[in-house]
């Protein structure tokens, strides 16, 4: 592996870094995004029960909170339960927007990832093509020269490749996912709210 990363130059450099980068990001994501941790199943059964034994007290609602991203919007219409249905939708919208932002952490780095690692991938290219027309000499072209400019240039760009496909991959699941996940939020928190008012049955 390090006789790969001799050849292929100091361009890999920042390539091996931002394929680091990317594994750390997929790798938090995968646990971070997990359905039973966002919206776990029966959460809205769960609470609506409870209000109905125990009330909106703030106990109940502070522990919500804390179970997952669905239970903080689900604990925002409970905290303006005696509200209007306008007033509680507008809470649980504003803590909606503020989990979605929360959902999408580090999408951007790996989207960026994604991008960029083909371009940094081709400046390696470059640098090898360089070397190759700076082998050429009067008296004829340096093999070791040339052979190595070579090994820059390919090297790079299939690096760059390797980094950029799965990131892409993984950057776009993660963004359907994120998606999902809200939709199926704002579901719930809107049954909530018809439930509360007796609009609805769970």
């Amino acid at each position: 592996m390090f006789s790969i990363i001799q050849a292929a130059g100091w361009p890999i450099w920042p390539l091996l870094l931002a394929s680091i980068v990317a594994v750390a990001l997929i790798i938090e994501r995968l646990v971070a995004l997990r359905r039973s941790r966002v919206v776990p199943a029966g959460s809205l059964q769960r609470v609506v029960a409870e209000y109905w034994q125990n009330g909106a007290n703030e106990e109940t609602i502070a522990h919500l909170e804390m179970q997952s991203p669905l239970g903080r919007v689900l604990a925002a219409g409970l905290r303006n339960v005696g509200s209007s249905r306008e007033i509680m939708k507008e809470a649980i919208e504003e803590t909606g927007q503020v989990v979605s932002h929360e959902l999408e952490r580090y999408l951007t780095t790996l989207g960026t990832i994604a991008s960029i690692s083909p371009l940094m991938g081709l400046f390696g290219t470059v640098v090898g093509m360089i070397e190759i027309f700076g082998s050429q000499a009067p008296t004829g072209a340096n093999p070791l020269q040339l052979a190595h400019g070579i090994s820059v240039a390919l090297y790079n760009t299939g690096f760059g490749l390797i980094i950029a496909i799965p990131s892409m991959i993984f950057w776009r699941h993660f963004r359907a996912l994120v998606d999902s996940f809200v939709i199926e939020m704002q579901q719930q928190a809107v049954r909530l709210v018809e439930v509360l008012h007796g609009e609805r049955k769970v």
